[in-house]
Formats: C-alpha cells, structure tokens, sequence
C-alpha cells in the first residue's frame, strides 16, 4: 500500500516564468492551506494579506469554526452541547487536556482550581495604586502583569509541569481579580473567594456580596453566568489569541503573555461589542424608530451601523447569539425584570431578519446582541462587560499558549510590504 501523493499548488511568476509547487495541506476539517512557508527561498517573494484575512497562522486542535453553517466545536463537541449539558469547568479540563474529564478528574480539577483562587495579600496594594475611576480593564492589564513578580516559583515556559500549574493559577485567580477591580471601583471591600461554592457562583459573591451580610448566589443566575463564561472560553484565532501566541512566542512569561490578550481584547472592536449594542440601543430609543435607523445603517453616506450584527467570521447566526437569547430571557424572568431594551433588541432583530439588505450580506445578530442585556440586568456596570469576556477567555488564551508552547515554531515574525523611501543622503541640520 502507497502514500496518497501530496497535494501541491503551482504557483508561477508571469514576468519571470519561474514557478513553484506549495504543498497543500488538509486539517480535521475546514478549507485547505496553501503552505507558503518556503515561497521566499524559491522565488523571493513574501505573500501580502493585510489583516490576516485569508492567513492560517497555525496549526490548532483546540476550536473550530464554520462561518458558513454557523458551527462552533471545541475540541469537537458542539457548543449547543457544551452550553446546556456541560460547565464551565469541565469545558476548561477540555480545553487544557483535550478531553471531557472523569468524575474523578474532574472533582480534583475543581478542587485544584478552588485551592488557587486567592491572590497574594500585598497584591491589594496594586489596587491602591489606581485612581477609584480607572477603568477596570487598566486595573486588570496592570495586576495580571504584575502577577509574576509574585509566583515566579513556576514560570519556566519549558517545563510542561511549571505551564500546567501558571494555566491553573491564571484560571482560578482571574474572578478574584476582576471582583477585585468592581469592588475598588465602587469602594467596597474585597471578599475573599469562598471555597464551598463552585467557579461562577464564587464569582458573584466576591463581585456583589459585603462582609456586613451573609447572601448565596441565586444558582439561576451563578448557571447564566457559567454559560456565559462557556460561550466565551475560546474562539479559534481572534485578535487577542493572536496576541497571546505572538507575545508567548518570544518566550514571554504567562502572566505577561495573558496580560497582553487583554489589551487587545480591550478594543472597542474586540471585547468592548456589547457594550456598544447597549448604547446603540439606548440611541434608538423607542421601537418606533427603529425603521429610520435601520435606513441610517443602509445609507452608505451614514457612519451609523447596526452593532451586535455580523461577524468576521461568522456568515449565518452566530451559535452562541441564540444561546445567549434563552439565557437573557431565563434571567429577566428570574429578575422580575421587563428590560425595554431586550423588547428593543427583539425587535430590532425580527426587522433587521426580514431586511434583504441584511440577509444578502448575512448580517445576522452575534453573541454580543444579547450579552449586553443579561450582564446589565444581573448588576454589572457596563465597563466591568469585557473584564468578564477576559475573565472567561482566560482558559482558551493559556490552552492556546499551552499548545503553541508544546509544538514551538519559534518567535512570530511578520513580513512587510516596504512603501517608504528608499535610500536617501543625510543631509546637516544647517542646510535642511
């Protein structure tokens, strides 16, 4: 029995008449890649793709994404699945290990995460350090960063052992540090993480419980925030997993390389998208003017757009937006709630669906649609929405570093398309 011969690409050079064979390659599943990895020593040229639109970085078995039929698996299985039949902590055993956990490991996973959920004492005055209206986006950048001046004990990034136990570290100490950074911001104490209560409850009674009051986290709401933490574990190679690769790959400690995930994620067209959903909504208003801003969207003199609609990558509903539906529904009931907004968004949605403007370039609604709403109606303020996004991003950040760290491809180096001037004669400051 023979090999299947390699599938190549032939790739010819007009004016010189020299061409090149690029092997293709095939993953799980998806499109191929045209492997252009050694086109510059064959016939001295770069590829050119600004923005990396038609780009694979790497190679990856953590996610994958069909933006056409609107999949999303991690590590093979469904989000629909992960999200209703799943937590948040065995989807990130997943992540990290590949596979769903036993019972057993997933109890000493947990127990390994819970026992990590506290932060060095003297990180408190980090916080001090910031003015009381600083974003808590700057204050996670800031402490997170910081972090390795304080477990620098397990920071070899060769060691599969040391990677393992800055991945646990990260995991279970970034709740304590965003509830860290809502509690300074409104100047109420710092709770401490509470060992008898599970990832998304502990969460929310560091963020909203006081010392003067015993209260335990409605378990309808900590299972809304688990879901939306699984919604957001991973999404293959967006702007801020980029991040995270290109910084890990110069051999940059964890701390510091999940410390620039989230300055990228902090960009208002990255992690900040449903905190522009709500503004949008408050702008519209009324549902009676919902037709004139749908004209401004289509308008293409008008720098208005529909936010929460449409995806890089997404070309048909986004899986993870009708999740987050049910959810925003599941938890205005619990609140009592009667949210304008989420009445505004619904119908936002039915008008936009029935819009051949919208369908024809498959603007369909994202995950951050709804997001917005649920978080808003569960207490949070809107500058604390994309500290939760790197609060539950954090897993699939360190399992994408994790993964690049085991297979090194050595440090991330770009090419450019040079357009400035070429070599010019220096010319003394006197004669300028």
């Amino acid at each position: 029995m023979t090999d299947a011969p390699q599938k190549t690409f032939t790739l010819t050079n007009d004016q010189t008449g020299e061409s090149t064979k690029l092997p293709i390659l095939d993953g799980n599943d998806g499109p191929s890649v045209i492997d252009v990895r050694r086109l510059y020593g064959q016939l001295g040229h770069f590829t050119y793709d600004p923005g990396f639109r038609a780009t694979g970085s790497c190679d990856s078995a953590l996610t994958y994404i069909d933006g056409e039929q609107g999949i999303l698996l991690h590590r093979g299985y469904a989000i629909e699945d992960l999200a209703a039949r799943s937590d948040y902590m065995e989807v990130c055993y997943l992540l990290l290990h590949g596979e769903l956990p036993t019972g057993d490991q997933k109890t000493l996973f947990e127990s390994t995460i819970t026992h990590h959920t506290m932060v060095h004492d003297q990180i408190n005055n980090f916080f001090r350090g910031f003015r009381r209206d600083a974003h808590p986006m700057a204050i996670m950048c800031g402490v997170v960063g910081a972090l390795s001046a304080f477990y620098h004990d397990h920071t070899d990034v060769n060691s599969a052992e040391d990677r393992l136990i800055s991945a646990h570290r990260l995991i279970a100490k970034m709740p304590t540090i965003a509830a860290m950074a809502y509690k300074y911001s409104c100047g109420q104490p710092f709770m401490y993480p509470r060992n008898d209560l599970g990832y998304a409850a502990n969460f929310l009674h560091m963020t909203f419980g006081v010392p003067a009051e015993s209260s335990e986290p409605d378990p309808i709401l900590a299972r809304a925030m688990d879901k939306i933490f699984i919604l957001h574990a991973d999404h293959e190679q967006n702007a801020s997993t980029s991040t995270v690769r290109i910084a890990g790959s110069s051999g940059a400690n964890p701390y510091a390389v999940i410390a620039a995930g989230i300055a990228s994620l902090w960009g208002p067209a990255h992690g900040g998208a449903n905190e522009a959903v709500l503004s949008m909504l408050d702008e519209i208003g009324d549902k009676s003017r919902i037709n004139e801003f749908v004209k401004k969207a289509k308008d293409p003199d008008d720098s208005f757009r529909l936010m929460g609609f449409g995806h890089r990558v997404y070309k048909n509903f986004d899986p993870r937006a009708k999740i987050m539906k049910e959810t925003a529904d599941e938890v205005l009931d619990l609140m009592g709630m009667s949210d304008p907004r989420l009445e505004l968004a619904r119908e936002l949605e039915r008008i936009a669906l029935e819009d051949d403007y919208f369908v024809q370039r498959k603007l369909y609604p994202n995950v951050d649609f709804y997001s917005g709403i649920i978080l808003k109606a569960m207490g949070f303020p809107t500058e604390m929405f994309t500290v939760l996004f790197a609060m539950a991003r954090t897993v699939g950040w360190i399992s994408q570093w994790k993964e690049m760290m085991e297979n090194p491809d050595g440090i991330f180096r770009p090419r450019q398309l040079y357009t400035g001037h070429k070599h010019r004669p220096f010319v003394d400051l006197p004669k300028r």
